[in-house]
């Protein structure tokens, strides 16, 4: 996959894009998307990733007593998709490296995100804030450190 930094080539390949679809449904160009995920932490219901601008990535998730960590790296391509190839890891496994997307499409004005391949369309990020916005749950920096500092131990330790 292509990984589009930012510039006139992402927005002509937007353009050519936004051509092939209805008015309403155009894909935010890679620059648009950075601006959503560059240094900020999307939060979970029982976890957290964060997205450095160098393009690292971290995550860990906390659930039913089984802490897992994960790291790797995010992009952005030139179609409207972030994908994330993190590896997970925990005190009883070590996976193979993961590569989750998500796509997204501008529908009246609004960011709209799903999982792929066949996840359905919820609201990402509307024009002005809207408290149902999946883009809430983002805080700038790495807001949990401290939290991926802790799984990371717990994963690590020999007890």
């Amino acid at each position: 996959m292509a990984l589009i930094a930012c510039g006139g080539f992402a927005a002509a390949a937007n353009t050519a894009a936004a051509k092939d679809r209805a008015p309403t449904q155009a894909v935010p160009t890679a620059f648009e998307m950075q601006l959503f995920y560059a240094d900020r932490t999307w939060n979970w219901q029982d976890g957290a990733a964060y997205f450095a601008q160098d393009r690292r990535l971290r995550a860990w998730t906390a659930e039913q007593g089984s802490t897992s960590i994960a790291e790797g790296r995010w992009l952005l391509t030139n179609d409207g998709k972030m994908c994330m190839e993190l590896v997970w890891r925990s005190k009883t496994y070590a996976a193979t490296p993961v590569r989750t997307c998500f796509s997204h499409r501008i529908q009246d004005g609004n960011v709209e995100q799903r999982k792929d391949p066949d996840g359905g369309w919820y609201s990402f990020k509307h024009a002005s804030d809207h408290p149902a916005d999946e883009h809430q749950k983002f805080q700038e920096g790495d807001a949990k450190s401290i939290e991926f500092d802790t799984a990371r131990k717990l994963v690590e330790s020999k007890g």
